[in-house]
C-alpha cells in the first residue's frame, strides 16, 4: 500500500498524485494507493494519516511532496515505516512562516487560513535527526525554486539519494521513477 501526502496549496488531482494513482491502476493496484485531501492543520492532517495506517493490513509505504515529505519523515519514525521524499520540507514551521493568512489551493481554487497555530502544529512534527535512513529514499531536483535541495540532501544523509541537476519543485522528471518507486514499496510494477 501507498499513501501518497501532498504538498502544501496542493490537493490530490496533483500532477504527481494523479500520474503515480494512474500508474497503479494500469497494473492492477488501484486498491493500493491512498491520496485525500489533507486538512490545513497538521494535527488534523496527521490524525487523518494516522487512521489511514491504522487501516493497513501491511506496513504502507509513505510519498511526501514537500510538505508531505514533512510528515511523511515524523510518520516514517513514530511508525517505522519505509519512506520516499519528493523534493520535501525539512524545517516547514520556518519555511511556511511567511505563508501566515488566507491561502489558494492550486489545484481546487479554495481558499483557506494559515495561522500561527499551524505553524506550532509544524513545530511539534520536527525531526530533528532521521534514526534508520536506509527506510527512505530521497528524490531532489536541483533547480527546486521553493526549497533548497541542499538541506533535504544533509537531513537524509546516508539514505538513497537521486539528486537530479536542473528540475523544479514539482519534480518534472518524476515518470522515470514510477516503476522504481513501485519496486521500493515492494509493489510489483509488472502485476
Amino acid at each position: 500500500m501507498i499513501l501518497y501526502l501532498h504538498g502544501f496549496r496542493s490537493a490530490p488531482g496533483s500532477v504527481k498524485a494523479t500520474r503515480l494513482r494512474d500508474y497503479m491502476t494500469e497494473r492492477g493496484l488501484a486498491a493500493q494507493f491512498w491520496c485525500e485531501q489533507l486538512p490545513v492543520s497538521p494535527k488534523a492532517a496527521i490524525a487523518l494519516i494516522e487512521a489511514q495506517i491504522a487501516r493497513c493490513d501491511t506496513p504502507p509505504t509513505l510519498i511526501g511532496s514537500s510538505l508531505g515529505g514533512y510528515y511523511a519523515t515524523w510518520l516514517a519514525e513514530r511508525h517505522g515505516l519505509k519512506a520516499i521524499l519528493v523534493n520535501p520540507g525539512v524545517l516547514s514551521h520556518i519555511s511556511l512562516a511567511p505563508f501566515v493568512g488566507t491561502q489558494t489551493n492550486l489545484y481546487t481554487g479554495e481558499t483557506f487560513e494559515f495561522t500561527e497555530t499551524h505553524i506550532a502544529e509544524l513545530e511539534a512534527l520536527e525531526v530533528a535527526r532521521i534514526t534508520r535512513p536506509a527506510r527512505y529514499w530521497l528524490l531532489v531536483e536541483t533547480g527546486d525554486e521553493v526549497l533548497d535541495y541542499r538541506h533535504a540532501v544533509a537531513k537524509y544523509a546516508g539514505a538513497r539519494q537521486t539528486v537530479l541537476e536542473g528540475g523544479d519543485h514539482g519534480f518534472s522528471r518524476w515518470d522515470d521513477y514510477l516503476a522504481d518507486i513501485l519496486r521500493f514499496a515492494g509493489l510489483d510494477p509488472q502485476t
